[in-house]
């Protein structure tokens, strides 16, 4: 699953970093863990979760000895509406015409 449409127009590396986290929205997911799966180095992550944790997009919380981080509620896209939110291929030859 993907983060909703309107949270996309970011970074690359921040767009990677919401994406993950809604996969596993509920368990959320450890900077490690983050790490593995968005495949940049530190430095990049670390700036991309400061910019989401500033932004409101992200949440922190530690427990059981780790911190977990999970994405706002407002990211995650409804289900139902989810099969709607992927442009047609109508919309996508539009969005490419110089118009």
């Amino acid at each position: 699953m993907k983060a909703k449409r309107e949270y996309r127009n970011r970074e690359s590396v921040e767009v990677a970093v919401l994406d993950a986290l809604v996969d596993r929205n509920e368990e959320g997911m450890t900077v490690f863990e983050l790490r593995s799966h968005v495949d940049v180095d530190i430095d990049e992550l670390e700036t991309a979760l400061a910019n989401l944790k500033e932004d409101g997009l992200i949440d922190a919380n530690t427990g059981d000895q780790r911190t977990l981080i999970t994405p706002d509620e407002r990211v995650i896209p409804d289900p139902d509406e989810e099969a709607g939110d992927e442009p047609s291929l109508v919309d996508r030859i539009i969005e490419r015409l110089p118009l």
